[in-house]
């Protein structure tokens, strides 16, 4: 059976309602929250297709990026079938990649539990360059959050949008990347942060922007073309089975919580009205490394430090402190203007003593789990664990756009349990089949060295796997005044 065409009776553990599922475990943890990190795709999907499933009350869903694809079509089919059962369904998104896409999305406000908002719109949503051109100091300011809460009881939050590239199901290019689910004390915040943003005067009910109301008709009508499409879509698990089986896994799961001190960090769009030279994310991580005790990993998918950062670095290596970075290699970068912002600044990251490693297009540990094996491989996690003690997990990129441009939001958690399994994953793509290690040699020559398919060591003096007009061009951009828009 096609994974978003499930005819099964709604999936529920004993037929219990989420917030009954976890009471006990959050009563015995008081004060504390639940957490567990969700590593690759296909999980990730399917957690977040449970939480319709499970669904009683309420879904609110918070994306950047949603494309009109498998996944994305899944999920939207998805979130109908729980409005169906009487659940209330709030989604925000950003419209940054909605051009054209008015219709198909507003015939879902034609289900009575079902309201759509747009973030920041474009005011002509037919010309959208216009606004670009007129309006720029606005509409450059996106809502790069990814947040998905259910009944108010559980939360997935991370790095994630929707999308096949997203949950490695793309049959030319997926990401690497990280989630984390949670319950306890911390989703209310999380609902919190949702509330903020969707009664902000940013969000605009897709229904004025789209220029009428939307009956049940329109909604019908959108839903059998999305459905003709699932029916079509190559999704190549088998979904509704997936899910059954979590749900079923639904004890072992909350066996494996980490409970925890736990709070969401986020930007509030109201600040992205002012200019700024540092957001209170950024305040944030800057407030932790002046405690760092012994070692700082990320994993950034675009890294573009600034002068402070640099100096950081510096410092924190001078005071015999570990610093590893992972970030994507230009091959590997789906952002050309981000690794030039990078490129530019890399031979002073590599003399800081950080050690610095660029993502594979090719890792072998990724491949594994793609579904084609000649899918090219991004990073897009982005991760920190400080001193192995404490970690975040999130939207946020170290890359002045996340700084001081669009708003993010994450969760900073306090656990050396959780930190020791983050940092497993993070030590996973550091190695060297999975990425290229950025040193200087005697001459202050950059060198790219990673592990061969036979076991032998690659040495590189240029961008591996890039083309000479992708490093003309990534020069070129790097020599451009627009660092402070990467």
């Amino acid at each position: 059976m096609n994974p978003g065409m499930n005819d099964s009776p709604h999936i529920s553990p004993q037929d219990r309602s989420a917030a009954e599922l976890f009471a006990e475990d959050v009563a015995q943890h008081p004060g504390k929250s639940g957490f567990q990190i969700i590593r690759y795709g296909r999980q990730a999907l399917t957690a977040r297709v449970v939480l319709c499933e499970l669904a009683r009350k309420t879904l609110d869903v918070q994306y950047y990026i949603w494309e009109a694809d498998a996944t994305g079509r899944i999920l939207t089919d998805r979130l109908v079938r729980a409005a169906e059962r009487g659940v209330r369904v709030r989604v925000l998104l950003d419209d940054i990649n909605l051009s054209g896409r008015d219709d198909v999305i507003a015939c879902l406000n034609g289900h009575p539990n079902i309201e759509i908002r747009i973030f920041n719109p474009f005011r002509r949503r037919k010309a959208r360059v216009l606004d670009y051109l007129t309006d720029m100091d606005r509409v450059n300011h996106r809502m790069h959050n990814k947040l998905m809460v259910m009944d108010g009881t559980a939360a997935i939050v991370g790095g994630r949008n929707i999308g096949n590239h997203y949950f490695e199901v793309d049959r030319d290019s997926n990401f690497r990347d990280l989630d984390i689910a949670a319950i306890g004390p911390v989703v209310a915040d999380a609902s919190g942060v949702f509330e903020h943003f969707w009664s902000g005067d940013w969000s605009v009910p897709i229904g004025d922007l789209a220029g009428r109301s939307y009956t049940r008709d329109d909604l019908e009508r959108g839903l059998q073309q999305v459905r003709k499409r699932i029916e079509s879509d190559d999704y190549p698990h088998p979904l509704d089975r997936d899910a059954t089986d979590l749900v079923r896994s639904l004890d072992a799961i909350r066996a494996a919580m980490v409970w925890a001190d736990g709070r969401i960090v986020w930007e509030d769009p109201s600040s992205i009205r002012t200019k700024r030279e540092l957001g209170r994310m950024t305040e944030a991580l800057y407030q932790r490394l002046e405690r760092l005790e012994s070692e700082l990993l990320i994993e950034s998918a675009y890294f573009v430090p600034r002068d402070r950062a640099i100096e950081t670095l510096r410092n924190l290596h001078r005071q015999g402190k570990r610093v590893r970075i992972l970030t994507n290699s230009m091959a590997s970068n789906d952002v050309l203007a981000a690794h030039a912002g990078y490129a530019r600044r890399r031979g002073q990251v590599v003399a800081t003593g950080a050690e610095v490693h660029e993502f594979r297009p090719d890792p072998d540990d990724v491949k594994q789990r793609l579904v084609s094996v000649k899918s090219r491989a991004g990073l897009h996690t982005k991760a920190i664990v400080f001193d192995r003690r404490d970690v975040f997990i999130g939207s946020f990129n170290l890359d002045p756009r996340s700084n001081a441009i669009n708003t993010e939001a994450g969760l900073y958690v306090e656990s050396e349990e959780l930190a020791r399994q983050v940092s497993e994953y993070l030590d996973e793509g550091a190695k060297p089949e999975n990425s290229y290690r950025v040193v200087a040699d005697a001459d202050g020559r950059l060198t790219w060295t990673a592990a061969a398919a036979d076991g032998k060591e690659i040495r590189l003096h240029k961008d591996p796997e890039s083309s000479s007009w992708q490093r003309l061009l990534a020069g070129l951009i790097g020599r451009l005044p627009v660092e402070d828009q990467l």
